[in-house]
């Protein structure tokens, strides 16, 4: 602990990186969720996936490769361990053979977080998992989204019947109340489709999508200065699929779609959401198994640091104002 009794990472001149068992951050590992501001976790989880299976396996190698962020940001300067008590708390319970048990499990580990007090920045896992999380952190009102992507993820169904998969949160979150649709932004979306109506949900609900194709156009800085004012000065939850990026930057993911945006245009994305009120965020989809060098896991961990930073400081904004 600091001198304000705040966890700090390990120290890096006392123990090596590559030394001591792995956490998100090299954070100290607790149990309980009021110990926390910022609750960093995992969801194992990879049932909602409808080709390429191994999310389930992103929250470990995230962890590992996590050992190589140390504990300041180098261009705004921030240091998320002097604003906030962050701490590694584990992984949610889940049902690697059943759909509807883990969504369960995993509400119910959210909703015990949330009712704590803490804020979650969620490794996954394939993109369901963003369902839960809503449904235990905004059961009071909906959140607006900013949200990283190639794909919607604005599904009905797979195979005519299933409703639940990584294709659909968003559509059951809007259905449920959870999302706002018109406080909510997409961006990079991309790739081939079933059919010319897979966007119509999206479009229709008051999204807005900015396709990779719109994004090239306007570049990041007009695109992050639409979305801070579409998702305005409510709740907002940033969800950051590595897909979104182009796979030469992040081969392990499920479901890759070349001509994405680059890794130095996600960090400068995220960073531009300093200042809003951040009330969680996830980084999902990375697959270990599709990327033997591990450089995708350093992605999403280093993707996890980037949205800790803005969110230690909307987290102590409102500790400060009550």
């Amino acid at each position: 602990m600091a001198d304000n009794n705040f966890y700090e990472p390990v120290d890096g001149m006392s123990m090596p990186r590559f030394g001591a068992m792995p956490t998100f951050m090299r954070l100290p590992y607790v149990t309980n969720f009021s110990a926390t501001d910022i609750a960093l976790c995992g969801v194992p989880w990879d049932g909602g996936t409808t080709n390429r299976a191994g999310a389930r396996h992103g929250p470990r190698e995230i962890r590992n490769m996590s050992s190589f962020i140390r504990r300041t940001h180098h261009a705004s300067g921030i240091c998320p361990y002097e604003l906030c008590n962050v701490a590694d708390v584990g992984d949610a319970s889940v049902n690697p053979i059943d759909v509807n048990d883990t969504i369960v499990r995993v509400e119910d580990f959210f909703a015990e977080m949330h009712a704590s007090g803490a804020v979650p920045l969620t490794a996954g896992g394939d993109h369901l998992i963003t369902l839960p999380i809503m449904r235990a952190i905004a059961r009071d009102e909906p959140l607006g989204m900013i949200h990283f992507d190639a794909h919607s993820d604005t599904w009905d169904n797979y195979f005519g019947g299933a409703r639940l998969t990584h294709g659909t949160p968003f559509r059951r979150a809007v259905e449920e109340g959870l999302l706002d649709p018109k406080r909510t932004v997409q961006i990079g979306i991309r790739g081939s489709v079933y059919d010319l109506n897979d966007m119509n949900f999206a479009h229709e609900s008051g999204m807005r999508v900015i396709a990779i194709e719109e994004y090239f156009e306007l570049g990041w800085k007009r695109v992050m200065r639409e979305a801070r004012e579409i998702v305005g000065g409510g709740s907002v939850y940033v969800s950051f699929d590595v897909d979104g990026l182009d796979p030469v930057y992040a081969p392990g993911t499920g479901t890759p779609e070349i001509g994405g945006f680059s890794t130095y245009e996600a960090q400068q994305m995220l960073r531009a959401t300093r200042g809003l009120d951040l009330v969680g965020g996830d980084v999902v989809e990375v697959a270990p198994p599709f990327d033997q060098s591990g450089n995708t896991a350093l992605v999403g961990a280093t993707m996890m640091f980037e949205i800790l930073c803005p969110l230690a400081e909307a987290v102590a904004v409102r500790r400060r104002d009550g």
